[in-house]
């Protein structure tokens, strides 16, 4: 069980993050809550259970259900939510593994199996290894005990903290993308993982700032996500490619996770929280021609990702978006320390 956080220390996130999260919307212009998608619908997650979705995988034998998972102290579960109806239609336990530490992502892969990313580490990346656990989507839905199959993950430059997993859909190659604001990068993993050995991945491009990031079903194009901005980009040749073109992404309190809809006609945003909305926006379709500016996959939106803000309303989110930032970080700061 986690232990409480100190009083004061609790009050003074919950206040901070209810004043920052209120004043932020209160700010921001008529397109910040996205446009209902025409191939998929938004739905709240109603499972009391889960409280930190942290992942988002849409099923390709179950219409209409996504795969997620809390992100920690939840234990070896990964939960089906119905989202015609936002309740939970099955839970997976899974057998076969250690005892999960941070566990941030989730992608469906060619072979039918899902991927489950222990890759967390907020401890600033000093964990000298992390885990991927694999197992075969549930044919039928209902609670169930499935033995998974666990991959042991190095960097090829180290340790690092990660929130995103992604299995391309037709070569089956698994991909991560570390979390930091300047030196982030995307890891490709080995052509088939390996059981029992270590799996290194090495980077090959630069991701500064991503949370979650999914490839659209025909494997063409790579969507990565940042607390304040996603941007969807050409993948060519095993790499995303130019700059992408940007997603009106919706502000969420804790922006965790995203995936596409079985038919690759939406993007699916979800965040943490109890009782957590998960919002349907349409998906881009054919990448926005290069500019003079070439930004980098996952860049937060007061950097290059983003036109340069004018009048009070560009100056305010910008600093409200830093506010929001360290608000999260130390929410999670003093998450981790209590536990530990």
């Amino acid at each position: 069980m986690r232990p409480p956080l100190p009083s004061a220390a609790a009050t003074a996130t919950a206040a901070a993050t209810a004043l920052a999260a209120a004043t932020a919307l209160a700010l921001l212009p008529g397109t910040a809550y996205a446009a209902q998608s025409p191939g998929a619908s938004s739905f709240t997650i109603s499972d009391p259970r889960i409280k930190e979705s942290s992942g988002l995988a849409a099923s390709r034998v179950h219409p209409g259900v996504y795969w997620t998972h809390n992100d920690s102290d939840d234990g070896p579960y990964v939960y089906a939510v119905d989202s015609a109806t936002g309740s939970t239609v099955a839970r997976v336990t899974l057998t076969g593994i250690g005892r999960p530490r941070d566990v941030e992502a989730i992608s469906l892969g060619p072979d039918g199996q899902l991927y489950v990313g222990d890759i967390g580490d907020n401890r600033g990346g000093t964990w000298d290894h992390v885990w991927i656990y694999r197992f075969q989507e549930p044919r039928q839905l209902g609670d169930v005990t499935v033995k998974a199959t666990q991959f042991t993950v190095r960097y090829e430059d180290g340790p690092r903290n990660a929130e995103s997993l992604m299995v391309h859909p037709v070569t089956g190659r698994v991909y991560i993308a570390s979390k930091d604001e300047s030196k982030g990068g995307l890891y490709e993993g080995p052509a088939q993982l390996a059981a029992g050995a270590d799996n290194v991945f090495r980077r090959v491009a630069d991701v500064p700032w991503v949370t979650d990031g999914a490839f659209s079903p025909d494997g063409n194009r790579l969507t990565l996500r940042g607390y304040f901005t996603a941007r969807t980009y050409p993948w060519k040749d095993g790499r995303p490619e130019g700059e992408g073109e940007r997603v009106d992404a919706p502000w969420q309190g804790q922006a965790e996770s995203v995936t596409y809809s079985a038919d690759g006609s939406t993007l699916m945003f979800g965040s943490e929280g109890a009782s957590s909305r998960v919002v349907a926006v349409p998906a881009a379709v054919t990448p926005s021609p290069g500019g003079s500016a070439s930004p980098q996959p996952g860049s937060p939106p007061d950097t290059a990702t983003s036109p340069e803000p004018t009048g009070s309303f560009g100056k305010g989110a910008l600093v409200l978006a830093g506010g929001l930032v360290l608000v999260f970080g130390a929410k999670r700061l003093f998450r981790r320390r209590a536990r530990d």
